[in-house]
C-alpha cells in the first residue's frame, strides 16, 4: 500500500520532475510551485513538511507542475506578480512586470523634490498599471493616467487600481501612446516594447511564449516605440517636467539620441541592479526644475 503523500514527499517529487525537465535550482522552484498550488507561504512549506496532501491538493499540484514544465511562469499560473511591494493581477494582455523595472520607479522618486506634491503622471504603455500605481502609492497627492493600446490591459490596470485603493487617483484609457491626450504632465514614464523583432524567437520561453508580443516587439531595431513617443514628449511635459523610460541592453546611446532630438535634455542614464544601463531620465527645460542632481538613486 502506498503511503499518503505529505508536503515533504510532494516537494521531493516535484523537484525531481523539474530537474528531469532541465530546470536549474529545482528544489527552490518546487517550493515556489507548492506555494502557488497549495496557497501557502514559503515559510509554511518549510515548516509543514509532514502535513498530508489531500487528493484535491495533489491534483492541483499536478496541474500546476504540468504548466510549469512547459516554462509557463508561476506568476502567470497564479495570475499575480509582486512589484514594488504591491501585488498586481496579470492577464494575457499584460506584460509580467520585471524587478529591473523598479529602477524606473526609483529614478522618478529620487527626482521629485516634494513627496506631498500634487503631481500629474502619465504612464505610456501601462500594461498592468504597475509603474503608475507604484508611483501613486508613494505620492499621496499625485494622480495620473495610464494609456495602453490593448483594451484587456486597460481593464486589468483599472482592476489593479481598485484592488490597491488607488482608483480615485488614476484613470486608464485605450490609445496609441499619447495620441488621445491633450494635456501636460509633471512626469511621464514608459516601459515600451524594445526587443528587436528578429530577437523575439531567441528569448527565453517564459517570456517569448507568455508575454504579449506587442509588449515585446519594438520593430526592426527595437526602437519603434521610442520614435513614436519622443515626438510627443515636448507637448506632454510641463516646463521642468521629467521623463523616465526603460530600454534594452545596448540601446542607451540610441535612446538618448532620440530623446535629445526631441528637444528634451538628458539628465542621466541609470543602471539596474545587474549594472546594465536600463533607464533614461530627461527633462523639459524651463519652469521649476524637478530633476535632481543627475546622480543615480542610491
Amino acid at each position: 500500500m502506498t503511503p499518503p503523500d505529505t508536503i515533504g514527499s510532494t516537494l521531493g517529487a516535484v523537484a525531481a520532475a523539474l530537474q528531469a525537465a532541465g530546470f536549474d535550482e529545482a528544489r527552490r522552484r518546487a517550493r515556489r510551485l507548492l506555494t502557488v498550488a497549495l496557497d501557502l507561504s514559503l515559510s509554511e512549506v518549510f515548516v509543514r513538511l509532514d502535513r498530508m496532501i489531500t487528493e484535491d491538493e495533489g491534483e492541483r499540484v499536478a496541474a500546476v507542475l504540468a504548466r510549469a514544465v512547459r516554462h509557463e511562469p508561476l506568476s502567470r499560473i497564479a495570475g499575480v506578480r509582486e512589484f514594488w511591494g504591491l501585488e498586481f493581477m496579470l492577464s494575457p494582455d499584460t506584460l509580467d512586470p520585471r524587478p529591473e523595472s523598479e529602477t524606473l520607479v526609483e529614478a522618478v522618486l529620487a527626482r521629485l523634490p516634494d513627496r506631498a506634491g500634487a503631481y500629474r503622471i502619465l504612464d505610456l504603455g501601462t500594461g498592468s498599471g504597475c509603474l503608475l500605481l507604484a508611483l501613486l502609492s508613494e505620492l499621496p497627492a499625485a494622480s495620473g493616467i495610464g494609456v495602453d493600446a490593448a483594451p484587456g490591459a486597460v481593464e486589468m490596470a483599472r482592476r489593479n487600481a481598485e484592488k490597491l485603493g488607488l482608483a480615485a487617483r488614476s484613470e486608464f484609457v485605450v490609445g496609441h501612446w499619447a495620441q488621445p491626450l491633450g494635456q501636460e504632465f509633471d512626469v511621464v514614464v514608459a516601459n515600451p516594447p524594445y526587443i528587436a523583432s528578429a530577437d523575439i524567437e531567441g528569448l527565453p520561453p517564459e517570456v517569448r511564449d507568455y508575454d504579449p508580443r506587442r509588449a515585446l516587439d519594438g520593430g526592426a531595431d527595437g526602437l519603434d516605440a521610442y520614435r513614436a513617443m519622443t515626438t510627443q514628449l515636448p507637448r506632454l511635459l510641463v516646463p521642468g517636467g521629467v521623463f523616465a523610460g526603460e530600454f534594452g541592453q545596448g540601446q542607451d546611446g540610441a535612446v538618448a539620441e532620440l530623446i535629445g532630438a526631441s528637444g528634451l535634455r538628458i539628465d542621466c542614464i541609470i543602471p539596474d541592479l545587474a549594472g546594465i544601463p536600463r533607464c533614461v531620465v530627461a527633462c523639459r527645460d524651463g519652469g521649476q526644475k524637478m530633476v535632481g542632481t543627475g546622480k543615480s538613486p542610491a
